[in-house]
C-alpha cells in the first residue's frame, strides 16, 4: 500500500475541506510569526536608537521618563535644567562631549529639538554609526532648520523650503511662530530612529522663538520680529536635558553619583542601557501575553482541522471500510489520518510563512510612517523555528483523535452503515 498517494488522493478528494483548513492556520502561523516579529523588531529599534552616550542627565523625575522624553520624545519633562548648570557640569574633566537637548516646540505633529552642533559631530545610533545627511548640511544661521528622514518624505520637503513652528507638541496648534519663518538647509539620512521624525533647530532658535512668549502665551504689546532677533546675543536660560560622553567609562558612577548629588537645582542622570533594560522588564508582561494570544490562535486553527476531520469521518466510513477489505490493517488507518492531518498542517505553516513575508513587505510602509517602526526583511529566527517545528509536531498529535476512533472502527460496521 502506497501511503503518500492515498492520504494526497484523499485530501484531493475533500478539496474544499482542505484548503480552507490549510487557510485557517496558514493565517495563525502568519499572526504568531508577525508577533514575534514586531516584538524582537521594537527592541532592536528600541535599543539601537542611542549608542555611545553614557550617561542623560534632566531634571529629577524618574529613570523612565527622563529616557522616554529625552530620547525617544515620548511625553513630557517635569522640569527643566538651567543652563549655569549645564555649563558648570559640562566642564567636569572626566567629560568628553555633551548634548543638549531643549524641546517644547512642534511641527505638524513632529518633535522640535534644539540643540548645538555638537549633536552632529558626536550623537550615535545603532552600532555606533554617526548621523550622515543626504542633503544639505547642519544648521548654520538662527532660522535654519535640519529635518528627519520621514519628516522630508511625509510632507515632501526639500532643501529650501520654508516651515513654521508651533508652539506646543499637539499635532494641531493654534500658537504658531508665524511671525519667525524657519528654512531646511539639511536633510538627514533614515536611521530607523526618532531622529528621523525630528524637526533640529539651534538652541539659540529656540530661545528666539520665545523672546516675546510669557506663560505659555504671545505678548502682542512686546512683539519681537524675525530681523531683530537676528542683532540680539541669545543664550539659553534653560534646557530641558542633555547627554554625555566619558574619556573612560571606568568614571561613570562617581560622574553618576555627583550628578544625583548636584546641591544647585535637583538633577537626575541615568545608564541609558541599564534603563532601557528596565523598559522591557515592563513590557516583558504584555510580550508574554500577546505570544500567548497569538498561540492560542494557532490552536484555534489546529482544533478547527480537528472538527473538519472529525466530521468528514463519519462521510468516509466506507473508504475506510473498502481500505480494510483490501487488506489494510488498523494501524494503517491511523497512520494515514495522522499523516493527513501532519500534511494539513506542513501546508498551512509554509503558506503561513508567505503570508507572514507578504504582510511584512505591505505594512512595513505604513508602520515606519504612522508609528516609526522599521520592520526588516530577514530570514526566520531560531525562536520562530520551534514555534513552527512545535506546531508542526502539535498538527499530527491532533491527528492522533480522529485516527484511534477509526482505528476502532471495525469491517463490518462500515460496510454496514455505507451500504
Amino acid at each position: 500500500m502506497i501511503l503518500p498517494g492515498l492520504v494526497s488522493k484523499s485530501l484531493l478528494n475533500r478539496s474544499d475541506t482542505a484548503l480552507l483548513t490549510i487557510f485557517t492556520i496558514g493565517l495563525s502561523v502568519a499572526l504568531l510569526l508577525g508577533v514575534e516579529k514586531i516584538r524582537q523588531d521594537t527592541r532592536y529599534s528600541f535599543t539601537n536608537t542611542v549608542s555611545g552616550t553614557d550617561l542623560i542627565v534632566g531634571a529629577r523625575s524618574g529613570n523612565l521618563p527622563l529616557l522616554l522624553y529625552s530620547v525617544f520624545h515620548i511625553g513630557n519633562a517635569s522640569n527643566n535644567i538651567s543652563w549655569e548648570s549645564y555649563q558648570r557640569i559640562r566642564k567636569n574633566k572626566n567629560i568628553a562631549w555633551s548634548i543638549p537637548i531643549s524641546l517644547g516646540d512642534s511641527h505638524r505633529g513632529h518633535r522640535v529639538m534644539g540643540t548645538n552642533e555638537d549633536y552632529f559631530r558626536f550623537y550615535r545610533h545603532g552600532k555606533n554609526q554617526p548621523l550622515n545627511f543626504s542633503y544639505g548640511k547642519p544648521f548654520n544661521d538662527l532660522f535654519d532648520v535640519v529635518i528627519g528622514a520621514d519628516v522630508a518624505q511625509k510632507h515632501r520637503y526639500t532643501i529650501g523650503k520654508k516651515l513654521i513652528l508651533s508652539h506646543g507638541v499637539g499635532k494641531a496648534s493654534l500658537s504658531n511662530h508665524k511671525d519667525k519663518p524657519f528654512v531646511v538647509v539639511g536633510i538627514l539620512k533614515r536611521t530607523g530612529t526618532p531622529v528621523d521624525r525630528t524637526v533640529h533647530v539651534s538652541l539659540q532658535a529656540i530661545e528666539a522663538l520665545h523672546l516675546d512668549w510669557q506663560k505659555g502665551y504671545k505678548n502682542p504689546i512686546h512683539s519681537i520680529s524675525a530681523e531683530q532677533t537676528l542683532k540680539l546675543e541669545l543664550e539659553p536660560k534653560t534646557i530641558t536635558a542633555f547627554m554625555v560622553g566619558l574619556n573612560s567609562r571606568l568614571d561613570v558612577f562617581n560622574l553618576q553619583r555627583s550628578i544625583n548629588l548636584y546641591n544647585k537645582e535637583p538633577l537626575l542622570a541615568i545608564l541609558p542601557g541599564a534603563t532601557l533594560q528596565e523598559l522591557w522588564g515592563l513590557f516583558s508582561v504584555a510580550e508574554s501575553a500577546l505570544l500567548i494570544i497569538a498561540a492560542f490562535v494557532v490552536l484555534s486553527g489546529l482544533l478547527g482541522m480537528l472538527a473538519a476531520i472529525l466530521s468528514g469521518l463519519n462521510e468516509r466510513r466506507r473508504e475506510l471500510a473498502i481500505l480494510r477489505s483490501v487488506g489494510a490493517r488498523p494501524r494503517h488507518i491511523l497512520i494515514m489520518l495522522c499523516a493527513e492531518s501532519g500534511l494539513l498542517t506542513a501546508v498551512g505553516i509554509m503558506s503561513g510563512i508567505a503570508f507572514y513575508y507578504l504582510a511584512v513587505i505591505i505594512t512595513t510602509p505604513f508602520l515606519e510612517s504612522h508609528f516609526g517602526l522599521t520592520l526588516t526583511l530577514t530570514g526566520l529566527h531560531l525562536n520562530n523555528v520551534y514555534m513552527l517545528l512545535i506546531t508542526q509536531f502539535s498538527g499530527i498529535a491532533i491527528g492522533l483523535i480522529p485516527g484511534i476512533k477509526a482505528y476502532r472502527m471495525t469491517l463490518n460496521n462500515g460496510i454496514t452503515i455505507r451500504l
